[in-house]
């Protein structure tokens, strides 16, 4: 009887998870609409790769697309965010990274100069993380090297 009773319990607490996650479903359809109709209205279209975004998650996707690429407020400007775009675009590598945050940085003002800078800066980077790293060199003494190196700067006046 007891093992009945339990049984029941489970599947009138299924049952309602069911009613609530549907009810939940059914939001998140709307949110993805209301993503959508967003997209367009800032874009002037809804381009494919938000649409193959699964629609569950698209609105908090384009949330955060929106609040910190497209957000003119926030603490780098367009330019800055589009070059480092392009820098991490070069070392993921990705293709459609790398057209996109090269284009963006160009109509945010970047000349071709800055974009083969932020390029080779990505370069730069990789290389000598991969010298670091490959050579495991000790990370405490690298910070302190690091740090007096600031500081002898930084007393000459050369820090920004």
């Amino acid at each position: 009887m007891i093992a009945h009773k339990a049984t029941i319990a489970a599947l009138t607490i299924a049952s309602a998870m069911v009613l609530v996650l549907g009810q939940v479903a059914k939001a998140q359809d709307t949110t993805a609409e209301t993503a959508y109709k967003d997209i367009e209205a800032t874009l002037g279209s809804v381009p494919s790769f938000f649409k193959a975004f699964p629609e569950s998650g698209i609105a908090g996707a384009w949330a955060e697309f929106k609040s910190i690429q497209l957000n003119p407020q926030s603490a780098l400007d367009a330019k800055t965010k589009e070059l480092l775009g392009l820098a991490v675009s070069a070392q993921i590598p990705c293709q459609y990274c790398i057209y996109f945050h090269t284009k963006a940085a160009m109509a945010n003002g970047a000349t071709e100069e800055e974009v083969r800078e932020a390029v080779a800066m990505a370069a730069i980077v990789r290389h000598w993380s991969t010298v670091l790293n490959g050579m495991q060199v000790d990370e405490a003494m690298f910070r302190q090297e690091m740090d007096a190196i600031f500081a002898r700067g930084a007393e000459k006046g050369e820090a920004k």
